[in-house]
């Protein structure tokens, strides 16, 4: 009787990775993100990261404990959210702003909605859209680089511009004025914290696929669509649109490598994936060429997030014997 096979519901293939895993190599694969910021913008990078990672900790664990359960700042999902929450805002911002974005993808987004893997939207994304709605002025005051923030965010014009490179586009910019494809790569260029070096984004990208942390799917679909309609659409005839510039400017690459991967927040499906990420690219592209606004991706990842569970109701397979899908 000893010998007998015992039987377990599945999973029956299992992992070593846990949460904690996961969130310290996403944490891993920012860090040449956030010594990009640093070295463009100054050591102020660190101050708002700090205080945007020490905040979402702090409220992790104070509302955790005003509900009654069990604790979970040891998962790092908390920083996880306050370093790709600060990643996302101006090197000027005001670090009380990003305490009260902090306070809102964590409360409001994240624990409200029941906690790790139970938001329907990702919280530092969704954070960010409710300050850029809340505080426009801050969150449109850009550094330029080589001037240090606490300079940029004291002095006057000649230190803070109101045009990012796709903002300098919007408004029609000669291309001797706009920024080379050098200087959007490598990041000398005016933008959030983590968005302006599309290099240091790429070399993280590099370790969550050979981690295998995240799948391709959604990045490239993402990239390829965006890539494809401002091509299509994005010049003065079609098929003339400078789509490497669209990829390499603004939040495109930390956005489809770091933001709309989040396990919570994408289809289940490789086929779900591939239809999120070609959504996301296609809303983006619509938003950048087609409305007032420059930038696309986080009201891509939002709108695409909340389309989730109807993507997997449509795509994931029916259980073997079973007349209908489950998940």
């Amino acid at each position: 009787m000893e010998d007998r096979m015992v039987v377990s519901s599945s999973p029956h293939i299992r992992d070593k990775a846990n949460t904690q895993r996961i969130m310290i190599d996403v944490v891993i694969a920012l860090l040449p993100a956030v010594f990009a910021g640093v070295y463009f913008f100054g050591a102020r990078v660190l101050l708002v990261v700090m205080v945007s990672i020490l905040s979402c900790v702090v409220s992790e664990f104070l509302s955790r404990r005003a509900m009654k359960r069990n604790n979970t700042i040891s998962d790092f999902s908390a920083v996880v959210t306050g370093l790709l929450l600060a990643l996302n805002l101006p090197p000027t911002i005001p670090l009380w702003v990003a305490a009260v974005g902090s306070v809102i993808a964590i409360v409001i987004i994240k624990q409200l909605f029941g906690g790790l893997g139970q938001n329907f939207v990702n919280p530092a994304m969704g954070a960010r859209i409710i300050l850029m709605i809340s505080y426009p002025g801050f969150m449109t005051n850009w550094a330029k680089p080589g001037i240090d923030a606490v300079s940029a965010a004291t002095s006057g014009v000649d230190a803070i511009s109101t045009a990012t490179p796709l903002g300098l586009l919007k408004e029609g910019a000669l291309t001797a004025d706009l920024p080379s494809y050098a200087d959007l790569f490598w990041g000398n260029v005016l933008g959030c914290i983590g968005e302006t070096s599309a290099a240091a984004l790429l070399i993280g990208a590099v370790y969550l696929f050979a981690r295998r942390i995240i799948s391709p799917e959604i990045p490239l679909a993402f990239i390829g669509t965006t890539a494809l309609f401002t091509w299509i659409f994005g010049g003065t005839t079609p098929f003339t649109g400078d789509f490497l510039f669209h990829i390499l400017a603004g939040g495109l690459l930390l956005g489809a490598i770091y933001m709309a991967t989040d396990y919570a927040t994408s289809p289940m499906t490789v086929k779900g994936r591939i239809i999120m990420g070609i959504g996301c690219g296609l809303l983006t592209g619509v938003i950048r060429l087609f409305t007032n606004y420059a930038e696309g991706v986080s009201f891509a990842i939002i709108l695409m997030n909340i389309m989730v569970p109807l993507i997997d109701r449509y795509t994931i397979p029916k259980s073997f014997g079973g007349e209908k899908a489950v998940a």
